[in-house]
């Protein structure tokens, strides 16, 4: 549901992703995972067609990002690290242009919003501004809005920031949810322990480069360490060093 093929980006003279090669099957949570600076942004950009790749090719459930940019969004739902808002619209009104986009009926689209609304605790705030919502409840509209056509591709950054421990939960459990009714998740994430918890594969990527990847146990078999924090800085080039 998600390749890429020898995926590269430079910005000018600054190489920020090298030669990536991922295949990851329909049904999969795979965790990205990687030190500051270490390419999952300028990944996740290539990956949803915010960026086009100096050289390679990227794949959203069968489509060319670069070549059929449409039909490949279609299937995506996208969760970026910084939410983008409507900040005069209410999170009522933002569902339904979301639903607009993708071209939903308006009775299937507004029951999947009540639903989302109900799980993600939102309906509060479905009549308030979205400029007025706090940071954890934006994010849960965020990632509700990303669900709303119910979407065989998630890719979502950071999916956790901001929120508190219920819905980190809530999430959590959508996230696996999804997953194993069909859909791919690729989530980064800096928070190793969700990483590990939720994961079926988990890379990890340093430099540009993807340096490791796969279940706890080949990870384990790879590195000769049980815990993932240790495997994870055993394969840095300079742990703690943020310019590579």
């Amino acid at each position: 549901m998600i390749r890429t093929q020898d995926l590269t980006m430079n910005y000018g003279s600054l190489r920020a992703l090298t030669g990536l090669n991922l295949e990851i099957p329909q049904g999969e949570l795979f965790a990205f995972l990687g030190p500051n600076a270490a390419g999952k942004t300028t990944t996740i950009k290539l990956l949803t067609g915010l960026l086009k790749p100096t050289s390679g090719q990227a794949w959203l459930c069968g489509h060319n990002v670069q070549e059929h940019p449409l039909q490949a969004k279609r299937c995506l739902g996208f969760v970026p690290d910084v939410a983008i808002f409507y900040d005069k619209l209410t999170p009522l009104e933002f569902m339904a242009f979301i639903a607009e986009v993708f071209e939903m009926e308006r009775p299937r689209a507004k029951s999947i919003t009540g639903k989302l609304f109900e799980q993600f605790s939102l309906r509060p705030y479905a009549n308030e501004q979205i400029e007025h919502l706090s940071h954890g409840t934006r994010q849960r509209l965020a990632i509700a809005a990303s669900l709303l056509h119910e979407p065989q591709v998630i890719i979502i950054d950071e999916p956790m920031v901001g929120l508190d421990p219920v819905h980190v939960r809530v999430v959590k459990d959508e996230l696996k949810a999804r997953a194993h009714a069909g859909a791919t998740v690729f989530m980064s994430t800096h928070l190793l322990n969700i990483a590990e918890e939720l994961a079926d594969r988990i890379g990890i990527i340093d430099g540009g480069k993807l340096v490791a990847i796969g279940n706890m146990a080949e990870l384990r078999q790879l590195q000769g360490h049980g815990e993932l924090e240790k495997i994870f800085l055993s394969l840095l080039k300079n742990p703690g060093d943020d310019r590579h």
